[in-house]
């Protein structure tokens, strides 16, 4: 692999796992920390660990936000992990900033009920979708680590590639739709398993997004 991949430094991500995972896999990592910096790059990864507001926040003080909506607008890869997943949609019940509004839908707290602590944390199977390049049709169940109290819900069900059960009913845990990609859980802390997505991305990106 030797796609130019930014990641996006705004403050709210686990940067360190997610540069070791791209980098393992043989892609050209590039810290991205304003506008400018996107111009150098295949693709870019949004990752994200906190709540929603302050997520929104740092990247409007960054001078993201903009950057974003217009490097999805014109049909670039993006990929979104965790709470960079829930940033790609219109809003979320955690607070009230409005989203990036790259996909349609909101984000809604996850289902209460007993024996089902929140944050939903730890290992868990993906329910295939719809097929994707991060989830193509016949590939096994795959377990998967996360960490998270909220998931997308999006208007489109269409974009969902993968969901999970929480306290027995279906969250999106992975959307696809254009040159948009997004994991509610950790790919870069899921070992080989989400070591393969990730390398299906890149391999994706590669092939100019197609």
């Amino acid at each position: 692999m030797s796609s130019r991949i930014g990641l996006i430094d705004y403050g709210m991500g686990n940067l360190h796992s997610v540069a070791r995972a791209v980098e393992r896999l043989g892609a050209e990592l590039i810290p991205v920390l304003d506008a400018p910096a996107m111009e150098a790059c295949d693709a870019l990864i949004l990752p994200g660990v906190g709540s929603f507001d302050p997520a929104m926040e740092r990247l409007h003080r960054a001078r993201l936000a903009d950057p974003l909506r217009e490097w999805s607008a014109r049909g670039r890869p993006l990929l979104g992990i965790c709470l960079g997943l829930q940033l790609l949609f219109e809003g979320s019940e955690e607070g009230e900033a409005p989203g990036l509004g790259l996909l349609k839908g909101r984000v809604k707290a996850l289902p209460s009920a007993p024996g089902h602590p929140i944050p939903h944390m730890g290992w868990a199977p993906l329910i295939s979708t719809n097929p994707s390049p991060l989830l193509p049709e016949g590939h096994p169940a795959a377990w998967v680590y996360f960490v998270h109290s909220y998931a997308a819900a999006p208007n489109d069900p269409a974009c969902s590639t993968a969901e999970v059960l929480f306290a027995d009913q279906p969250v999106t845990a992975a959307v696809w739709q254009g040159p948009l990609a997004a994991c509610q859980f950790h790919p870069e802390k899921s070992g080989p398993q989400g070591q393969r997505m990730l390398e299906r991305w890149l391999g994706w990106v590669e092939q100019g997004g197609a």
